[in-house]
């Protein structure tokens, strides 16, 4: 067979080589966080305890949570009430399990839209350089001269409560610490061989970028998002019990708390239970992305262990 028959055999010269350690380096990296680390053993099982119940929960329960019964308003916790009700006779376990699914979809949704953005400019500002370089970092550093909660009180209250609202409020504030980390990695990357070799064979900046840039800033965002998840259902929380988020009747960690604040003495269960929900769901995604952060980047665990020592 001729030279020029044989060719597209290898068509495309140093993606495939590249395409191939990928597939191995994520093999091997997910093979280490399956299971091996004991805070992903910890956070991803609470994590995963939370998002079965937000999913299963509704379907067990065969309370209405928006469903008024003023006879049994304030009761304590029971049988048939395993948290209580609250002062409109609402079974405050399903408001409970009811308020994970906007929680924490909402959480999965902002935390989405930060990433997509994000990694979008990191990616141009660091594989373009210059003058694009330049201006994009300016925005982030505008972006981030603002304190995150300031600002998303700021777009909240001006845009009017809702959860579109601050679901919107949440994405504007987060994309930019995204975009540092992805250029930062960008500029780390680009100049490496194997993005050198793709760009004398040819091969196209926008396929360069998909195809080795990209995965290498796979690590450092996945470990950046999941601790964002817990940041952002907390602070959902807090522009909900403010009336900025989600409004009554609806089931929110945050206006459960704020419609029990006036019963602290009284019906304590109250603000508790969607408390400690909000506690559990923070700490679950913190810990996961520590142990995350520590299995997919091994040079920070070495760093840390040095500093015990």
């Amino acid at each position: 067979m001729s030279e020029r028959h044989a060719r597209p055999s290898n068509a495309d010269g140093p993606s495939s080589t590249v395409r191939a350690w990928v597939r191995e380096h994520t093999s091997s990296t997910l093979a280490r966080v399956g299971w091996t680390n004991s805070s992903v053993r910890f956070g991803g099982g609470l994590v995963c305890l939370l998002a079965i119940i937000a999913v299963v929960g509704p379907v067990l329960t065969p309370y209405d949570p928006t469903a008024q019964a003023l006879d049994a308003r304030l009761q304590g916790p029971s049988l048939a009430h395993p948290l209580g009700t609250d002062a409109l006779g609402r079974d405050v376990a399903t408001r409970l399990v009811y308020g994970a699914r906007v929680s924490l979809a909402l959480a999965v949704v902002a935390t989405a839209l930060r990433v997509v953005v994000g990694t979008t400019i990191g990616l141009l500002a660091g594989y373009l350089g210059g003058l694009v370089d330049a201006a994009l970092m300016r925005l982030v550093d505008i972006q981030l001269a603002f304190p995150g909660l300031v600002l998303a009180l700021v777009i909240a209250g001006v845009l009017g409560p809702s959860l579109r609202n601050v679901l919107i409020a949440l994405s504007v504030v987060g994309w930019a610490s995204y975009a540092r980390v992805v250029r930062g990695n960008v500029l780390a990357v680009k100049d490496r061989p194997f993005v050198e070799a793709a760009r004398l064979y040819g091969t196209p900046g926008r396929r360069i970028a998909r195809r080795h840039l990209l995965p290498s800033v796979l690590n450092p965002v996945v470990v950046l998002a999941t601790m964002n998840l817990g940041t952002i259902v907390l602070t959902a929380a807090g522009l909900s019990f403010l009336g900025l988020g989600a409004q009554p009747p609806t089931p929110e960690w945050g206006t459960m708390i704020a419609g029990g604040r006036d019963y602290l003495r009284s019906a304590p269960w109250l603000v508790t239970a969607p408390g400690v929900a909000i506690m559990l769901t923070v700490i679950g995604f913190n810990v996961l992305g520590d142990g995350l952060r520590d299995v997919l980047d091994p040079d920070h665990l070495e760093e840390r262990d040095r500093g015990r020592s």
